[in-house]
């Protein structure tokens, strides 16, 4: 297979925004009795066996669902689960170190949490060679001792998880191999607090509810995503939603994460009839609701160029510390535009409702 389709084919197979692997496997009947680490230093690839001794100390490697110890000996037919971070590999060279700014609002010697401005794409790939968060992390690090991921298509650098091109806010970045198993733990098991900001179209009727529903790419159009019905495709997604504020023809909500799917909070929302504002992928950027005056649609195509990507933020991050096991915390503000935006319908509406008093 060309390089290139083996890329395309790699990413249509990444339905996930969390770079863990989970595996389960199990041990033959006549397996002889070898040491854990061992047996899964054979079984994984690119994994070291000092990485497989941290997982196994974090409990990210269970046997039959207890945790042991490094020295532990498989035993014919048991069953070993494993977390462990997605594909090591020693080195990314063709990832190039850029002078990009970033803006980082966390660092010690474990990670570092950093605020991604919205237009700035995560990792390379396919179009995107260059000038991505990955490349501003590998200039502001030692490159050598930083741990590297290589996924399906790309090597990432010290990433567990990842937010849109056109999406802003918080990340957080591993500079450690324990760091990173443990934060890979901390998504699967779904201990992370990851809170999103959402401009959508229309009201709710009820002031919070929960969107279940299996995300994967679209079977026709392979540049989005869809929710298919249970068991039908894709993986499975929750995500939490609460009204923050009604705007009347918009709605300003805080997403919950359960799950990391790729687009999720914005497929679940355009699932229940409220795309994101102004998601040109998802029917956003069409005016769902409101009216037909040619006034109206000329305020909505002002705001959509005040803010011109769709309405989302990742605000909010939450997850134990894999050194100090403390619990960290960390909030981010609306970017300018999008407060802007807010603005923009919070007076729309101030107007309409004083006209109705008149």
């Amino acid at each position: 297979m060309p390089k290139k389709q083996a890329v395309e084919k790699a990413m249509e197979d990444n339905t996930s925004d969390e770079y863990f692997e989970h595996k389960v496997i199990k041990a033959d009947p006549k397996q002889s009795m070898i040491r854990i680490d061992k047996f899964l230093n054979d079984k994984l690839q690119h994994v070291s066996r000092s990485r497989v001794q941290d997982a196994i100390k974090l409990g990210s490697i269970t046997v039959s669902g207890k945790q042991v110890k490094p020295n532990y000996r498989i035993k014919p037919g048991d069953e070993i689960e494993v977390v462990v971070p997605q594909h090591y590999a020693e080195k990314a060279s063709f990832v190039k170190p850029q002078n990009i700014p970033l803006d980082i609002r966390y660092e010690d010697d474990d990670l570092l949490i950093v605020h991604k401005p919205a237009g700035m794409v995560v990792h390379p790939g396919v179009g995107n060679p260059d000038g991505t968060l990955v490349n501003a992390l590998a200039y502001h690090f030692n490159f050598e001792e930083l741990p590297v991921l290589e996924g399906n298509t790309h090597q990432q650098v010290g990433l567990v998880h990842r937010i849109d091109k056109d999406t802003s806010g918080l990340l957080v970045v591993a500079k450690t191999d324990y760091a990173m198993t443990h934060l890979a733990r901390q998504f699967f098991e779904h201990t992370i607090d990851r809170r999103y900001v959402a401009m959508v179209w229309g009201g709710f009727e009820e002031e919070q509810g929960t969107i279940r529903g299996n995300v994967g790419r679209h079977p026709r159009f392979r540049q989005k995503h869809t929710v298919f019905p249970e068991g039908e495709g894709g993986k499975w997604a929750v995500t939490h939603y609460r009204v923050l504020e009604d705007l009347y023809y918009v709605s300003l909500v805080e997403c919950k994460l359960e799950t990391g799917r790729t687009h999720q909070i914005r497929v679940h929302m355009k699932h229940i009839g409220h795309p994101l504002f102004n998601d040109l992928k998802y029917g956003g950027d069409q005016i769902v609701k409101g009216t037909v005056f040619s006034k109206y649609k000329s305020f909505v195509e002002n705001t959509f160029q005040v803010l011109p990507r769709q309405a989302l933020h990742a605000k909010s991050l939450g997850f134990t510390h894999p050194a100090t096991k403390e619990r960290m915390h960390f909030e981010s503000e609306l970017p300018e535009e999008f407060e802007q935006a807010l603005e923009r319908w919070r007076t729309y509406l101030r107007d309409r409702q004083a006209k109705k008093q008149l």
